[in-house]
C-alpha cells in the first residue's frame, strides 16, 4: 500500500511518461483560462441577472463531477481492506490535508481569477514551490542545495515584480494577488504535510477523498456565510452541461494522463513539467481568453522560469547524489505542478 515514488523508471517507460507529462500539462495549463472563458460565457446567459457559471458554482458543481470520474478511474482502491490499513494518525493528517488542498486552496484561487488577470494568478502562485522549500528547511530541517535557494530566491523576486510593477500609484497587493498568495502557501503546507505523513496512502484514494471532503467543507462555509440561496442556480442544465464538459477533460483525461504520466516518468521529468506548466498556462490565456502577458508580467515572468531552471538544476543534482534513491509521497509529487484545476 505504501505509496513511494524513487523515480527510476526504464528508458522506453520514460519516454511514454513524457508524453504523458506533455498531455496533462497542456490540459492543466488551460484549466484557469477555461474557467475563466466559462465565466465569462455565463455573463451572456443570466439567469434573472445571475451569472449561472459563476467560480462559486462552477467550483461546488465541478467538484461533483469530478467525485464521480475520480470514483470512476480508482474505485478499486476504495475497498474495506485497504481503508483498514489506514492509521488512525494517517485519517486526520488526510483530513488536514483535504480540507486545505481541497476546499481552501481552489476556493481562493477561483475567487482570485474573479479580481485579476489570469497570468497573474499562473506567476503569482509559483510562489508554492519556494514555500514548500522553506517549509522543508524551516520546520523538516531538510538539506538542500545551492541551486535550489539560489532558485526560490529569484522565484521569489520575479513574483514581486509581478506584482509590484503593475502598482502605477502605490506598491500596495491587490487582493486577487494576495488570494493567489494564500492560496498557493495553502498548497504548500498541504503538500509538505503529504510528503512527511501521507506515505502510506494510494493516491487514487486521496483524491477521491480530498474531492469529498473538499465539497462538503467548501458547500457548508457557503452556506453558512450566504445562506442557501447563493447557490440557487445550481441545478441549472446550462451550468451543468459545460461544467461537465470541463470536468470530463481537465479532470478525466488531464488525470488519467498525469497518473500514469507519474508512474513512468522520472523526478525530475515531473519538476520540469512544473516549468512548462507555466509557460503552458500564460499561452492558454492568450489563446483561449486573448489576455496577453504585459511588460510587469514578462520581466516577472522570466526571473520566475529562470527560478524554476535553477531549483530544477538542484534537484537534478540532488537526485544523482542519491543515485536515484531519495523517495517522495506519491502525494506530495502529484501536487508538485500545482493547482490542477477543480
Amino acid at each position: 500500500m505504501a505509496q513511494e515514488f524513487s523515480g527510476i523508471p526504464n528508458s522506453q517507460d520514460q519516454v511514454i511518461g513524457r508524453w504523458l507529462l506533455s498531455i496533462a500539462t497542456i490540459i492543466f495549463g488551460a484549466s484557469n483560462a477555461i474557467a475563466s472563458k466559462l465565466h465569462d460565457l455565463g455573463d451572456t446567459h443570466l439567469i434573472d441577472g445571475r451569472n449561472p457559471i459563476s467560480f462559486c458554482n462552477s467550483l461546488f458543481v465541478g467538484n461533483i463531477c469530478e467525485l464521480g470520474i475520480l470514483i470512476f478511474i480508482y474505485c478499486r482502491e476504495w475497498n474495506i481492506k485497504e481503508i483498514k490499513k489506514i492509521k488512525s494518525k494517517s485519517w486526520v493528517f488526510l483530513t488536514i490535508v483535504a480540507i486545505l488542498s481541497g476546499a481552501l486552496a481552489p476556493a481562493l484561487i477561483f475567487t482570485a481569477l474573479d479580481r485579476t488577470t489570469i497570468n497573474n494568478v499562473i506567476l503569482v502562485s509559483r510562489i508554492e514551490p519556494v514555500m514548500v522549500l522553506a517549509l522543508s528547511i524551516l520546520i523538516l530541517k531538510s538539506k538542500t542545495s545551492l541551486w535550489n535557494i539560489t532558485g526560490a530566491i529569484i522565484t521569489f523576486i520575479g513574483v514581486a515584480l509581478v506584482i509590484f510593477l503593475q502598482q502605477t500609484v502605490s506598491l500596495t497587493i491587490g487582493s486577487g494577488e494576495v488570494l493567489t498568495i494564500i492560496g498557493a502557501i495553502t498548497l504548500a503546507i498541504a503538500s509538505t504535510i503529504s510528503d512527511v505523513q501521507l506515505f502510506d496512502i494510494p493516491i487514487g484514494f486521496f483524491r477521491i477523498f480530498r474531492t469529498l471532503i473538499g465539497t462538503f467543507v467548501f458547500g457548508t462555509i457557503v452556506i453558512l456565510l450566504f445562506g442557501f440561496e447563493h447557490f440557487i442556480d445550481v441545478f441549472s442544465p446550462f451550468l451543468w452541461q459545460w461544467i461537465l464538459i470541463y470536468s470530463v477533460v481537465i479532470v478525466g483525461v488531464g488525470q488519467l494522463c498525469w497518473i500514469n504520466a507519474l508512474k513512468k516518468s522520472t523526478s525530475i521529468d515531473i519538476t520540469l513539467a512544473s516549468a512548462f506548466n507555466t509557460i503552458a498556462g500564460i499561452l492558454c490565456s492568450y489563446f483561449i481568453v486573448q489576455q496577453a502577458p504585459n511588460t510587469a508580467q514578462h520581466i516577472g515572468g522570466i526571473f520566475i522560469l529562470i527560478g524554476i531552471v535553477l531549483g530544477d538544476v538542484g534537484a537534478w543534482m540532488q537526485n544523482k547524489k542519491s543515485k536515484g534513491k531519495q523517495a517522495h509521497s506519491a502525494i506530495a509529487i502529484d501536487m508538485e505542478s500545482g493547482f490542477k484545476g477543480v
